[in-house]
């Protein structure tokens, strides 16, 4: 057998929620489906369970209308030509186009009604997902593997302790259901994980780069095993890579750009002053 190479893991991927309904925000449509195929195409490597899928499913219809905020119809009234130009050329094509801007317009919001009132045969991001969900794997903890008590009972502990991960504001305990089952499926499957979110609960991102959290890391080695690996990373393209499905540098190049604007947001979150919890 190949001795490993130091950076090289043979690893299970846990995508958070978030980087799911990441697909109705600002990826390109083609560019989506092929990180979902990617997706898709690594599922009997991918941490799941029915929490994950609650997320999403909770969360998809809201995402969509806050992606919309944008998107509505022009101010008509500052595209309306003046008297004395009204009978140009000009003036006419703006009209002639107003005329198919609606149009075009009402056929898209058909679209999304339709997305919206069935998702399982009209959002592509839907149907995809709804697979990779419904995969049976030793990696996934569905509603009708009872090892989910066991899994719930920890993360309850972990949640009323306040171990990480765990947002300050949280009122449930999903994030800690996620790592318990995390730490589970490592011990099973004697492999390393790679987590791919944003969620400051895990870590922190400094120059474009993840770094977990301290004390889940020590956790991991401790509960797992000290050679075992645990990765964070803000970019889905490498962790998919990591568990070797087949990213194109288009794929990279996109990503790219929403991960600069998402570390440009952070900067400008990290010039307001924290809050100081009460001693």
């Amino acid at each position: 057998m190949a001795k490993k190479k130091k950076d090289e893991m043979d690893a299970l991927l846990f995508i958070d929620t978030n980087i799911l309904l990441d697909f109705y925000r600002d990826r390109k449509s083609d560019i989506s489906m092929k990180f979902l195929e990617q997706i898709e195409a690594c599922k009997d490597r991918l941490i799941l369970g029915s929490q994950v899928e609650m997320e999403y499913k909770k969360n998809r219809q809201h995402v969509i209308l806050e992606s919309l905020g944008k998107f509505g119809a022009p101010d008509w009234g500052k595209l309306s030509a003046p008297a004395l130009v009204a009978e140009t050329q000009a003036a006419g094509m703006i009209d002639k186009h107003r005329k198919e801007l609606v149009k075009q317009q009402k056929i898209v919001t058909e679209k999304i009604q339709n997305i919206l009132e069935k998702p399982a045969t009209q959002d592509e991001v839907y149907k995809v997902l709804q697979r990779v969900f419904k995969y049976s794997s030793p990696y996934n903890l569905n509603r009708e593997d009872k090892k989910r008590f066991a899994i719930r009972r920890l993360a309850r502990k972990r949640f009323f302790l306040g171990y990480p991960p765990r947002k300050k504001n949280d009122t449930s305990y999903g994030d800690a259901i996620n790592w318990e089952w995390l730490v589970q499926c490592s011990i099973d499957s004697g492999k390393d994980v790679v987590i791919v979110t944003r969620d400051s609960d895990y870590g922190v991102v400094y120059k474009s780069k993840s770094y977990i959290n301290d004390w889940l890391l020590q956790e991991f080695k401790q509960r797992v095993s000290q050679k075992r690996n645990l990765k964070l990373t803000a970019s889905l393209s490498e962790g998919l890579k990591i568990v070797h499905a087949k990213v194109t540098k288009e794929m990279e190049e996109e990503e790219k750009a929403m991960l600069l604007d998402f570390l440009s947001n952070l900067r400008t979150l990290d010039d307001i002053e924290p809050e100081q919890d009460e001693l």
